[in-house]
């Protein structure tokens, strides 16, 4: 009766014993076990499925040598050892070329005293989470570069405007810690003290109702570029809003420098302007421009743009162009002065050449240009003359009769 119910037992045993093996071979996690000379003395199907070698390839080969561990190459052997609980998360080569990460799972297997007789492990595929964690720390170097090295703060706030991310080369250097506005409303932190300032918070308002947004502020004693975007969830709807501010001071400081500049360069050109083209009134309603030197057609257009300014401004009756220290003229110059002469008469006045020289003058027969109708003269003071008798006729013609002859 005992040897029977042990026999049946017996039986029993080994029918759950299969039943486990079975199990084990169908299970969706990969198990290998080896002895303590690294020897693989089990493999099953996942393992196959998951790593490309078969339970035959596997059986008897050293699993350090079927399944390497990059830079450990004693990674297996210390497992013999260890009694950590905890996962390892290595990555192999499979059989066909590619590669896997497994997080390995381990139990040391011992014999009735107890001593080491191998190792089971334990392990499925998380190739998929090991890319995922890999890509979130290669944008966690990019961004710590980047909030390291260039004079900018990147921020982020939730839907309720308070900061939860808040970091940047540019923050320390406005005397702002890392953490210090983690947990703070940025209405608070940037009050509405001005127009700009509230014009940032209006900016801001819009980026968590969903419209991206750009701004421009002042503050710690800063000049600050701001781009703000929402960001949105599944549904689409915005949660928070990732910000960029750009420290500009250098380069605001820099167009500052520029505008200074270019003023006083502005202001200079001016003078020197004027005092290649001086207006004078040498009489009351006479108006004369002496020019000096080689004149070309882009200081031809200065000179009618400022003596018709003029001619408007004083109402002159007469302006004389006095071309005695002139040397040169180009072709298109001597026609811009016959021009210039004709737009003095538009105006009221009348315009008036004294002083051509020769060379000039030949130059100006050599273009065919008709000068009957424009009143040339030898030199200033017989045009300014021709001025004077003009103004007396003009006066003694519309004086009243029997009045006495002006002086």
């Amino acid at each position: 009766m005992n040897v029977a119910v042990a026999s049946q037992e017996s039986v029993q045993v080994e029918k759950r014993a299969g039943r486990r093996a079975r199990l084990l071979d169908q299970a969706q996690i990969a198990i290998v076990e080896y002895g303590p000379e690294l020897a693989i003395e089990d493999w099953n199907d996942a393992a196959e499925r998951l790593l490309g070698y078969t339970r035959e390839e596997a059986l008897g080969r050293r699993v350090d040598e079927l399944l390497p561990v990059s830079g450990d190459p004693d990674a297996w052997r210390r497992l013999l050892d260890d009694d950590d609980p905890r996962a390892r998360v290595w990555s192999h080569a499979r059989k066909d070329g590619g590669a896997v990460s497994i997080e390995w799972h381990h139990g040391r297997l011992l014999d009735e005293r107890g001593e080491v007789i191998g190792v089971g492990v334990f392990g499925h595929d998380v190739t998929e989470r090991v890319e995922h964690l890999r890509g979130l720390e290669e944008k966690a170097q990019v961004l710590g570069a980047i909030t390291r090295t260039l004079p900018i703060v990147v921020w982020a706030v939730d839907r309720n405007a308070t900061f939860t991310f808040h970091e940047g080369k540019a923050a320390q250097q406005a005397g702002i810690e890392k953490i210090q506005h983690i947990g703070r409303n940025a209405f608070e932190v940037y009050q509405a003290n001005d127009d700009e300032q509230a014009e940032g918070h209006a900016v801001l308002l819009r980026a968590l109702a969903g419209e991206p947004g750009h701004s421009l502020t002042s503050v710690h004693g800063l000049f600050w570029e701001n781009w703000q975007i929402p960001v949105r969830d599944e549904r689409g709807e915005v949660y928070g809003v990732v910000g960029f501010t750009l420290d500009i001071t250098e380069a605001k400081r820099t167009e500052q420098e520029l505008r200074t500049r270019l003023d006083l360069i502005e202001r200079q050109q001016q003078v020197i302007r004027d005092l290649s083209t001086p207006i004078i009134q040498v009489w009351d309603g006479v108006l004369t421009l002496p020019m000096i030197g080689v004149v070309d057609s882009a200081r031809t257009a200065q000179v009618m743009d400022s003596l018709l300014e003029a001619v408007a401004r004083t109402r002159a009756r007469f302006a004389i162009l006095d071309l005695t220290g002139v040397e040169m003229v180009d072709t298109k110059t001597a026609g811009y002065l016959i021009e210039l002469v004709r737009a003095i008469r538009l105006l009221g006045a009348e315009g008036i050449v004294a002083g051509i020289r020769s060379n000039v003058a030949q130059t100006i027969v050599a273009l065919g240009l008709d000068l009957a109708d424009i009143t040339t003269l030898g030199n200033l003071r017989a045009a300014l003359q021709h001025c004077i008798r003009q103004m007396s006729k003009e006066r003694a013609a519309s004086a009243p009769a029997g009045a006495p002859p002006p002086r």
